[in-house]
């Protein structure tokens, strides 16, 4: 199995991190928006559009700075989106949706864009990263549905699959209410 290295990050800085001879992550570009979403459709397909987080990204654009895209080849082989959020009175990053390009999936390269994007929202001062998702994938990656039983996602969704990773210390304390888009957004 190949095991991909990330690189440090830096907040602020142009990202071009290379994981692997053959990927490279990149902050996400307006340029690349037409490929991102054609990913995302097929990983998810039009079923997407209903679900829960999806209203809370609706009209609105990712943070371009914690948006990363995985390059192989000229190609757009996984992605990972985050968006400002408030969660009550609590500002928070919103993850997802990330996505995979089939033939690159098992390799670690899902794991890294987590792990790449929870590193850009810390270093940009994020508290807190909320997902919707499966604990068995997302815990160990320092997700849980523990500090999320107060957080309340507005729509169809199972709020067991509410998970949050706090980014420093104390981070997910006291996250209650629901989660809207940041007014920054």
């Amino acid at each position: 199995m190949t095991r991909f290295v990330l690189t440090t990050i830096r907040a602020g800085s142009m990202l071009d991190t290379t994981l692997a001879p053959s990927f490279r992550l990149v902050a996400e570009r307006p340029s690349d928006a037409s490929r991102v979403e054609a990913l995302i459709g097929r990983a998810f397909g039009p079923g997407r559009y209903a679900k829960a987080a999806e209203r809370v990204r609706e009209a609105r654009r990712p943070s371009p700075e914690l948006s990363l895209v995985a390059w192989s080849e000229g190609a757009a082989v996984g992605c990972v989106r985050q968006w400002p959020v408030t969660i009550g009175a609590t500002p928070a990053i919103l993850l997802g949706p990330f996505a995979v390009d089939e033939a690159w999936r098992g390799m670690g390269l899902g794991a890294e864009l987590i792990r790449a994007a929870c590193d850009l929202a810390a270093a940009a001062g994020h508290a807190a990263t909320l997902l919707v998702g499966d604990e068995s994938y997302f815990g160990p990656l320092g997700f849980a549905a523990g500090p999320a039983r107060r957080v309340v996602m507005l729509g169809p969704v199972d709020q067991g699959r509410v998970l949050v990773r706090a980014l420093r210390s104390c981070g997910a304390d006291r996250l209650e209410g629901p989660v809207l888009p940041a007014s920054s957004a």
